[in-house]
């Protein structure tokens, strides 16, 4: 398969709302990840980012536009959006507690043969030996990280072109945090992932991500391009819109 180009967009989202009971949390959201790259959503809980996801996911009804490879999947369902490669991994890890490591890894696997199963689960361990020793063990009684990592590792059992992590840093210590993200960094490096994750963890967000969105009651607020990312204003612009000190779109993509 030719290598896709990073310039090229994976995932196109036009105008995308989602309403629960009385009215929108999410309203007129556009956005676009390209190939081989890493986005964030980011911004404080209840801004409608993990709505957001859910929704390119086919988790949430939602009205707007949904592309993806070029391919208006606005109508498509959970199942039809994860059979063309499109994983979403949850927020709070999700993972079947009961289950060994080894089956939940399975689990990601389902549609997968025997021999691509084992290369993929093989690749996984290497990402996170944390686990590999574990594969036997209930998965509850794993740690916080080594769940987000057994959550993580799932996600890539099915070989996904577009990965969607809903807040993997939530609940971890700083350190647990820093470990999960060096190793999605390397996954990136190695496989040429393309990943929108959401967080509201900005620092180390910013630090795997070259474009984000910062979102604000449903809407995004601040717009950020691989340098702004790693600038000290752009960081500040950012952490104004994140607190609302700036209610307008700050589009600051370098």
């Amino acid at each position: 398969m030719p290598e896709r180009s990073t310039n090229e967009e994976l995932l196109q989202v036009e105008q995308l709302s989602v309403a629960y009971g009385a009215g929108p949390v999410v309203h007129g959201v556009s956005l676009a990840v390209h190939a081989s790259t890493v986005a964030a959503l980011l911004g404080a809980n209840g801004a409608g980012k993990s709505s957001t996801l859910r929704a390119i996911a086919g988790l949430e009804a939602a009205i707007g536009t949904v592309r993806f490879d070029g391919q208006d999947i606005s109508r498509w369902n959970t199942a039809q959006r994860f059979r063309a490669g499109i994983v979403y991994v949850p927020e709070g890890r999700a993972i079947v507690s009961d289950l060994t490591v080894s089956e939940n890894l399975t689990l990601g696997s389902y549609f997968v043969e025997a021999r691509e199963r084992e290369r993929r689960r093989a690749q996984v361990l290497d990402f996170f030996p944390e686990i590999a020793n574990r594969l036997k063990s209930p998965a509850g009684l794993l740690s916080g990280g080594e769940q987000q990592m057994l959550a993580i590792g799932r996600g890539l059992m099915s070989a996904p072109r577009l990965l969607l992590l809903d807040e993997p840093s939530l609940g971890l210590a700083p350190l647990l945090v820093a470990r999960v993200y060096e190793r999605l960094a390397r996954i990136q490096q190695e496989t040429q992932l393309s990943a929108l994750l959401v967080e509201q963890n900005f620092h180390a967000a910013a630090k795997l991500a070259t474009r984000a969105w910062v979102m604000r009651h449903g809407a995004l607020a601040a717009e950020l391009g691989p340098e702004s990312l790693r600038s000290r204003e752009g960081r500040q612009r950012a952490i104004d819109a994140y607190l609302g000190a700036r209610a307008e779109v700050q589009g600051v993509s370098a």
